[in-house]
């Protein structure tokens, strides 16, 4: 087998090439030239980054008010029902002072409601859709008293009024009565009354 040692691979180093010069490890500018993103790649990742978080965010929003339904409802019902149990007795008009103001002392640092504006005219924030408001006033001359929610976007409709109709004796949409003493609640009524958008108004009342 003479000679079999001297023949080499074609892929091998040449013959005299140094023991440093084949192991030497590469050079950082070399690894970079290799493994970096151009400026090109960089700006079309970053394009689509911005697109789908930009098309996400409605899906957002939509979500986080959906979620919120049911704790506001339930804050705005037991305040409902505090309301009625420590409604003076022997009087005629017991709400004939409720205000938005009686509202906000109750939910006064509550995540779930923003309280603004001075002690004597609050105003409150419900978080079902932008700038909506909360306000409390009397009805039938203090026989009784409305909860009212402004600028509800249609994706907390009709859960809020479904949440809400349990404590209530009267509901409205719009306007329009969706329950009293002649109107038995029907979701799927309430629900045709909710436009798109965060224009809905919803009164509450008890009395």
């Amino acid at each position: 087998m003479k000679g079999v040692s001297s023949i080499r691979p074609a892929l091998l180093v040449p013959e005299n090439a140094s023991p440093q010069a084949i192991h030497r490890p590469r050079s950082g500018r070399e690894i970079e030239r290799q493994s970096g993103f151009s400026l090109v790649e960089v700006s079309i990742v970053t394009a689509i980054v911005l697109l789908l978080a930009i098309l996400g965010l409605p899906a957002v929003g939509h979500y986080i008010i959906e979620n919120k339904v049911p704790k506001v409802g339930e804050e705005l019902a037991r305040y409902m029902l505090q309301t009625q149990v420590n409604a003076p007795a022997g009087i005629a008009e017991p709400y004939a002072q409720i205000a938005t103001r009686n509202f906000a002392n109750t939910v006064r640092g509550s995540p779930l409601f923003s309280v603004t504006g001075t002690e004597a005219a609050p105003q409150v924030m419900h978080g079902l859709g932008a700038d909506g408001q909360v306000s409390v006033a009397p009805v039938s001359l203090g026989l009784g008293f409305s909860v009212t929610l402004t600028n509800v976007s249609d994706v907390a409709c009709p859960s809020i009024a479904s949440v809400m109709q349990r404590v209530s004796d009267s509901v409205s949409i719009g306007g329009v009565v969706v329950k009293d003493d002649a109107t038995p609640y029907s979701a799927l009524a309430a629900e045709a009354e909710c436009t798109p958008g965060e224009n809905n108004t919803f009164v509450f009342s008890i009395g």
